[in-house]
């Protein structure tokens, strides 16, 4: 599922970022607490659109840029997610697992051999 929150969240750290501008800078110029910021940012939390006007002030970015950005973003995820639901997925390749193991200087009585998990990849074809 595309979360539109972390989407924009990603766009804003970038923002911030492409600046040079740290989280308590921009959290002081838009009066938002650094803590909300943050999570907004890491898209845990929503951001409404007066705290988004605030926070694109403080980036000297607008709002119309910001969500062009989302929205691009959004577009290339929502291709990506049906690209992944229609690929067919091939069968699982197996790897070898080892077949013999030589011993020397040991009683067969006191060799214990444990088989290691089976290796499975999915490849998409």
């Amino acid at each position: 599922m595309i979360l539109l929150r972390r989407l924009l969240g990603d766009v804003l750290r970038r923002q911030r970022q492409r600046q040079g501008r740290t989280l308590r800078e921009v959290s002081s110029s838009a009066r938002v607490s650094l803590g909300y910021l943050s999570e907004v940012e890491r898209g845990q939390k929503e951001a409404s659109s007066e705290l988004l006007s605030a926070i694109c002030d403080a980036l000297d970015v607008r709002m119309s840029e910001l969500m062009r950005e989302v929205s691009d973003e959004l577009a290339l995820a929502e291709l990506a997610q049906s690209a992944a639901a229609t690929e067919p997925v091939s069968a699982p390749v197996r790897r070898p697992m080892l077949n013999s193991v030589s011993v020397t200087g040991v009683p067969p009585e006191r060799v214990t051999i444990k088989a290691p998990a089976e290796a499975v990849d999915v490849v998409a074809a």
